[in-house]
């Protein structure tokens, strides 16, 4: 529950802020940066004004850091009253307060900052003194001061300009992010190296068309519609899951043909952006200022709730017409609904096998590649791979399943040597386990979002 602050209590603080910063500036003779939030209304602390706050220190960090300007002393506090920081720097007090004008003024997020700078000679630097005009009205633009001595505007009108400003700056900021999580799996993915069959570093696996290269072009051509998907994700929020996902199937009409330009007309991506797109969407719907949902769960079940209707829809289509795809007539024949039946269900390989065998082997002390390499073998171990199937029907799949199984039964690690003589008898029967490799690169992200 957030905590309103009374008037007393904020009376208090400013005290006390003030005679802190009088403290500072007697002991060390140098300018005093005190650095507040400007906001509106009794509720002065939230999960996402102390992600506002923290991004104005790394910033005033990083300008100091350029400047070459040190600090000697540097107290923050987290109260009810607001976060708070007093940074002793050493560096003329001029200097300093333009540093701070600087973060205020360079973008939407800084209009909430409140930097001054006291000087044990010269007092508080005003904006004016440096030849500044004075900052604006969050609401209407014009002279701030001017607006707050007539009280043009309400509480509620303020409040609402500063959350517009922090869901706007951290929406396009976690978009951004969360697209180059989504990328950055798929980089993972393709470079995890021996992996039985598929592209890595050592080889093409059991795809002629396709190397290594080929990947990293189509990775970077998805990487704008991964960050699409996102923003779909928030755009619909508040519309049911069943249009996010129908909006996200036009972006990944698009994004396939970002992808076939990038390589030439070759598949190398076209299940993750079905998969990995819809992963990235339900992040977007579950997204809130305060940061990305860390809850994988419900990432996954509202994967299933965005799509179960619309592949319904798909299966009732194919069972109306003739074949045209390995999967379509594997479906007619056999009944498997490979990856979009798996997509449906929420992604279960994923939360059951995929995650748990990749946060094991990382506490075990295995890299990310030695730990993918086992999260690939025990997908492959126990789920129905239509891409196998595709390849070399029942029997391959089957084959493929034992021989996983065999490496990972008793929970023992494949060796290198293993996987890499696995590698080669795939290779010779043409098997290559795509749809495991599409979990795996899924298993990546959501690890990554959960370290974000």
């Amino acid at each position: 529950m957030e905590h309103a602050v009374t008037l007393m209590e904020m009376l208090n603080a400013r005290e006390a802020r003030a005679v802190r910063q009088q403290q500072l500036l007697e002991e060390y003779q140098l300018p005093v940066i005190s650095f507040c939030l400007n906001i509106a209304g009794p509720v002065k602390n939230s999960p996402v004004l102390r992600r506002a706050f923290r991004g104005g220190l790394e910033r005033l960090e990083c300008a100091l850091l350029a400047a070459r300007l040190d600090t000697a002393v540097r107290e923050e506090v987290d109260e009810p009253t607001g976060c708070e920081a007093l940074w002793v720097v050493r560096g003329e007090g001029r200097a300093v307060k333009e540093l701070c004008v600087e973060l205020e003024d360079g973008d939407a997020l800084g209009r909430l900052f409140d930097l001054d700078v006291l000087d044990p000679v010269s007092g508080k630097w005003d904006r004016t003194q440096l030849g500044q005009p004075p900052r604006k009205c969050l609401v209407c633009g014009k002279e701030g001061k001017g607006c707050a001595s007539r009280r043009l505007h309400t509480v509620e009108e303020l409040q609402g300009a500063t959350r517009t400003i922090l869901e706007d700056y951290f929406g396009k900021k976690d978009q951004q992010a969360l697209g180059a999580l989504a990328a950055k799996a798929l980089l993972y993915e393709v470079c995890t190296t021996p992996k039985p069959g598929l592209v890595d570093r050592n080889n093409n696996g059991s795809h002629r068309d396709m190397d290594l290269f080929t990947f990293l072009d189509s990775t970077a051509a998805l990487l704008p519609y991964f960050e699409q998907a996102v923003a779909l994700g928030r755009e619909t929020r508040d519309l049911p899951p069943q249009e996010t996902f129908r909006r996200l199937r036009q972006a990944g009409a698009a994004g396939e043909r970002a992808m076939f330009r990038a390589t030439g007309g070759v598949n190398t991506h076209k299940g993750a952006v079905f998969t990995l797109g819809t992963v990235c969407a339900a992040a977007g719907r579950l997204w809130r200022a305060e940061g990305c949902s860390k809850d994988l769960e419900a990432t996954l079940r509202l994967c299933g709730e965005m799509c179960a209707q619309a592949v319904q829809e798909d299966f009732a289509a194919i069972r109306r017409s003739p074949a045209h795809t390995a999967g379509q007539r594997l479906y007619l024949e056999q009944g498997l609904e490979g990856i979009r039946g798996e997509l449906a269900r929420g992604l279960p390989a994923v939360a059951r096998i995929g995650l748990p065998t990749l946060r094991e082997r990382l506490e075990a002390g295995d890299s990310w590649e030695e730990a993918g390499r086992q999260v690939l073998l025990a997908l492959m171990a126990q789920v129905v791979d239509t891409n196998l199937i595709a390849r070399g029907g029942l029997e391959g799949q089957q084959w493929a399943m034992e021989q996983a199984r065999n490496l990972t039964q008793d929970g023992r690690t494949a060796t290198r040597e293993e996987l890499e003589m696995l590698d080669g008898a795939l290779i010779q029967r043409n098997l290559s386990p795509g749809g495991c490799a599409d979990l795996l690169a899924i298993t990546y992200f959501l690890e990554f979002i959960s370290r974000m």
